[in-house]
């Protein structure tokens, strides 16, 4: 067996937020991880992991089949990924991290350091067709996308980057894909009411949100250079948790005892909207070329459906942007429900093929507008 180091083969693609660096590919995201075409026999992955109490989940695909899914153990590790196939001929191989970055805890991390191999080639793999940039909460996390519906803990098994609106629309359009996301989080405050956990805080960094000096040291706080992967559309996916919160308790600042809460008046709501305009506005910004979506409903508009509606109006109107629309998803019904009360897999089927379409239709026709 030959052992490589991942960034020593050229044909491999890193998938996900990247930090400069030359050493192992650190995870952060959900859906990080690798692609390649490989010609050998044999192929293993060799990984680096931490936690205290969140494990890394990674789900292996072979030639579009996931064959395979695992929690990484802590320390380094190397997993076969198949062995005995058909020297010669090429294997499309993916490898997805399934959990999110864990912001709740900071010992939490995943490396990819090589891949060892028996004989063959790493191929050239075909260049995507687009780009596709997704940003959200805990639905683009893929919280609940693999489970029971009836399971209620919060722990890693129920995160999957394979059962995801994300993947398939990624999928379908043959694009390269990336997300940003952390569940719970939201536009002005997490579920709870919490200020502190706002998703677009971290937009500008490679992962800033995951914590600790073990995710520093990786380059999860470094500046994103956005131009050195130009995304052909955004997909915002945030609202839901505002949502939530306006009917939980506030949320008390545990240094000053201030207290904190979203409520459905028409003062919060109209502060909700400018918050969504200067998301779109800065998602603009960092992506000058690109179509910006916002997709949402797949718990349900509520109320934020109106916000974000006037919001995507307001923004192209005040930018002179014809390039950003708002689209509604298919909410998730008892029967297409996951577990943990989030979407499951059919659901997310089903916002991709809704999106599939809008994209496919706004990146290859050019299309100017998008009717709110």
């Amino acid at each position: 067996m030959t052992t490589a180091p991942i960034r020593s083969l050229s044909a491999v693609r890193l998938l996900g937020r990247q930090p400069v660096s030359q050493g192992p590919v650190p995870c952060f995201y959900t859906a990080s991880g690798i692609e390649c075409l490989f010609t050998g026999s044999e192929l293993a992955l060799c990984l680096e992991a931490g936690f205290t109490l969140y494990e890394p989940w990674v789900s292996v695909e072979l030639n579009g089949a996931w064959i395979a899914r695992f929690p990484v153990q802590p320390g380094r590790s190397r997993v076969t990924l198949f062995r005995g196939m058909t020297p010669g001929v090429p294997k499309h191989v993916r490898v997805l991290k399934d959990v999110q970055a864990m912001h709740d805890d900071p010992d939490h991390f995943l490396l990819i350091e090589a891949l060892a191999f028996e004989g063959g080639d790493f191929l050239p793999l075909p260049e995507p067709a687009c780009r596709l940039e997704f940003v959200g909460n805990s639905i683009t996390s893929g919280e609940g996308a693999l489970g029971a519906v009836c399971e209620e803990d919060w722990i890693a098994p129920f995160f999957s980057a394979v059962n995801h609106y994300a993947r398939m629309t990624a999928d379908a359009l043959h694009a390269d894909w990336r997300i940003v996301s952390q569940s719970g989080w939201g536009l002005l405050s997490s579920w709870d009411n919490d200020p502190r956990r706002r998703v677009m805080d971290y937009y500008d960094t490679v992962c800033g949100l995951a914590a600790g000096p073990n995710n520093e040291a990786l380059g999860a706080q470094q500046p994103y250079r956005f131009d050195s992967w130009k995304a052909d559309a955004v997909i915002l996916n945030l609202g839901t948790n505002d949502d939530g919160a306006m009917g939980n308790p506030p949320w008390t600042d545990p240094a000053t005892g201030k207290t904190y809460a979203q409520r459905p008046t028409p003062e919060h709501l109209a502060e909700l909207e400018q918050t969504a305009v200067d998301v779109l506005k800065k998602v603009r910004a960092r992506n000058p070329d690109a179509w910006i979506v916002w997709a949402f409903g797949m718990l349900d508009e509520g109320r934020m459906g109106a916000v974000l509606r006037a919001a995507v109006a307001r923004a192209a109107a005040e930018c002179g942007d014809s390039r950003m629309c708002y689209l509604a998803l298919p909410a998730a019904t008892p029967d297409t429900m996951g577990a943990r009360q989030h979407p499951g897999a059919a659901c997310h089927r089903q916002a991709a093929q809704v999106l599939t379409e809008r994209l496919r239709s706004i990146l290859s026709t050019g299309e100017q507008r998008f009717p709110l």
